[in-house]
C-alpha cells in the first residue's frame, strides 16, 4: 500500500508539473504576442492612432507621431508606420485586427523618424513618397539611425531599417483600394523639402503629415516662407476632417489652421525685425517668436531651432 501509494502521489506530482508547464509556455506566448496599436476610427474605415505629444524617448517608445491605415474594397494603405519597428508590427497588428486584407502601400508623408522608423514592419508593400523622399533618407537616414541608437537604445531600434519609396510623387498621385481612391500630393518645401499629404475621397478625410501640427509646437526643417504659403494652398481643401502630423483631429477647416499659421507669422516678424536691427542671430534664436510660448506643448525644446532657421531663410531675402 505505501509503495503504490507513493508512486500515486509521484505520478500527480509529475501530472501538475506538467500542466504548469503548459501553463507557463502558453503564458510566455501570450506575453510575447504585441499588443495591437491603439486605433480610433475617425472616418468609416479610416483608423488613426494618436501619439503622444512628446519628444521621441524609451519610456514612449518613439511612438509620437499620429499614423494610420485605410481599408479598401481590396486593399489597404497605411500613413506613416511610427518611431520604431515594434510600433511598426503593433499598426500591422491592429489592421490585422480589423482586415485580412492585404497591405499594397505605405505612404510616407516626409523623411523624419517618428514616421518612418515602422516601414520594415510591412515588407512587400509598395512604398510611396515625395519626389525628394529618396534624397532626404539617404542624406538623413545613416544619422537618423545613429541617433536614435543612443536616444532609445539598441533593443528598440533593432531591425529598423531606411525604406525609401519605389514611387514617387511629383504633383498628384491617385491609388487605387478597391473601390476607394486616395489622392496624393506633393508640397513645395514646407516643413521640410518632402511633405506628402493624403486625401481619402470616399469620406473626405485628409492626412495631413506634419504640415499641420495642433497643440504640438510646429517644427521647421525646410522653408518657412513656403509652408506659410502651402498654408494658402491647405486652406482652400474641401475637406471634413483632418489628421495633424501631431495632436488631435481637426473637424473644423481651414479653422484649424489658424493656430499654426499665427505662430509662424509671428516668428517671420519678429525674425525680419531682428534682421533690419542687426540683432545677431544667437539672440534672435532666443527671443523669437517668444509672445507664443504659452501655447504650445514643446516650445522650449524647438522654438529657438525654429528661429535660427528663420533667421538662415529671411537673412538673404
Amino acid at each position: 500500500m505505501s509503495t503504490c501509494r507513493t508512486r500515486l502521489i509521484a505520478c500527480r506530482i509529475a501530472i501538475s508539473c506538467v500542466c504548469l508547464v503548459v501553463i507557463s509556455t502558453g503564458a510566455v506566448r501570450a506575453e510575447g504576442r504585441l499588443t495591437p496599436l491603439a486605433v480610433t476610427e475617425v472616418a468609416h474605415d479610416v483608423f488613426v492612432h494618436f501619439g503622444a505629444i512628446s519628444l521621441m524617448n524609451r519610456e514612449n517608445e518613439g511612438a509620437i507621431a499620429n499614423v494610420g491605415f485605410v481599408i479598401g474594397g481590396e486593399s489597404v494603405a497605411v500613413i506613416d508606420t511610427g518611431g520604431s519597428l515594434r510600433e511598426g508590427r503593433r499598426l500591422l497588428a491592429a489592421i490585422r485586427a480589423h482586415t485580412t486584407k492585404p497591405v499594397r502601400y505605405v505612404i510616407n508623408t516626409h523623411m523624419h523618424p517618428d514616421h518612418v522608423f515602422g516601414n520594415a514592419a510591412f515588407s512587400g508593400a509598395v512604398f510611396v513618397g515625395h519626389k525628394n523622399l529618396p534624397r532626404a533618407l539617404a542624406t538623413h537616414g545613416p544619422y537618423y539611425i545613429a541617433n536614435f541608437r543612443r536616444l532609445l537604445g539598441p533593443a528598440l531600434m533593432a531591425g529598423v531599417r531606411i525604406i525609401p519609396p519605389t514611387k514617387v510623387v511629383s504633383g498628384t498621385l491617385e491609388l487605387d483600394l478597391g473601390g476607394r481612391r486616395l489622392r496624393l500630393r506633393a508640397w513645395p518645401p514646407a516643413h521640410t523639402d518632402n511633405d506628402l499629404t493624403v486625401f481619402d475621397e470616399t469620406t473626405g478625410t485628409l492626412f495631413a503629415g506634419d504640415l499641420l501640427f495642433v497643440r504640438h509646437i510646429p517644427v521647421l526643417d525646410g522653408s518657412i516662407v513656403g509652408w506659410l504659403k502651402d498654408l494658402d494652398g491647405l486652406a482652400k481643401l474641401k475637406v471634413r476632417r483632418v489628421v495633424p502630423g501631431h495632436g488631435p483631429l481637426v473637424t473644423r477647416w481651414p479653422q484649424g489652421l489658424a493656430d499654426e499659421r499665427r505662430y509662424l507669422e509671428r516668428l517671420v516678424a519678429d525674425v525680419r525685425g531682428m534682421i533690419k536691427r542687426g540683432v545677431p542671430i544667437a539672440v534672435a534664436a532666443k527671443t523669437a517668436g517668444e509672445s507664443e510660448k504659452d501655447r504650445w506643448k514643446l516650445f522650449d525644446a524647438y522654438n529657438a531651432r525654429n528661429a535660427t532657421a528663420a533667421f538662415a531663410e529671411l537673412e538673404w531675402e
